[in-house]
């Protein structure tokens, strides 16, 4: 029993060590989501052929999942972690604003983008869209429409495909920048981690909504390259 007692106290004296070094690596783990998302957009809008400025220029809010990898998809339930960033106003038609924590899930993904590391980017086109991922998780393909994005300096926001769909998608991997359909997956806001970066209060929807929300300094280098990007929507 004495011996018992020992073990119970030290693993008393333990435990809060323990509780700090966890918060500490989610901390980063936040901070390395944030400045990995700036590298990636800085990267894809860097080269012109990427994604059409004409869609850019339509988005109301981009959603950037770095280096998601097959494992995460097929082992444990796992999910690829990213942010969104919404452009300001009632009608997100104004600049960029903070970003918020979002988790990609599930679906036929994981046999899609093979075993290497993927980027993926997601163009908002609408309004809806944005509603409906500031509150809950949303299917894609099935809760809202999604259309494999077209690359390009000559593609057009006008293409039916491209006018009918609520969200554009692309993936990176090796390099290589393509259009990719997301069917089957899920999108929602990673509340847990929107917690530790913003605090205990902090949604996804009062992040992107409310004009109070600063982006974190982790955060700034992503919300800085989309404004200059294209500083407002575009008509």
């Amino acid at each position: 029993m004495k011996r018992l007692t020992v073990v119970f106290a030290g693993l008393l004296l333990v435990a809060p060590f323990s509780f700090a070094k966890a918060a500490d690596d989610n901390a980063k783990d936040e901070k390395n989501r944030l400045e990995n998302a700036g590298t990636v957009i800085q990267e894809i809008l860097d080269i012109p052929d990427d994604i059409p400025q004409d869609l850019l220029d339509k988005a109301r809010c981009v959603v950037v999942l770095p280096s998601v990898l097959k494992a995460a998809f097929v082992v444990g339930g796992s999910y690829g972690r990213g942010v969104m960033v919404c452009r300001t106003g009632k009608d997100f038609t104004g600049p960029w604003g903070a970003p918020a924590m979002y988790a990609l899930e599930g679906g036929s993904i994981g046999f899609q983008i093979g075993g290497e590391a993927t980027d993926f980017v997601i163009l908002l086109m609408n309004n809806r869209a944005v509603s409906s991922l500031l509150h809950s998780k949303v299917k894609l393909g099935a809760d809202a429409s999604i259309a494999a994005g077209p690359k390009g300096r000559t593609a057009s926001a006008e293409s039916d495909a491209y006018l009918r769909a609520e969200m554009l998608s692309y993936s990176r991997s090796r390099g290589v920048f393509a259009g990719i359909s997301l069917e089957g997956t899920t999108l929602r806001p990673d509340d847990d981690a929107n917690h530790r970066l913003y605090g205990p209060d902090a949604t996804a929807a009062k992040i992107i909504t409310e004009p109070k929300m600063d982006a974190p300094e982790a955060g700034r280098p992503l919300v800085h390259r989309l404004q200059k990007a294209t500083p407002v929507l575009k008509p």
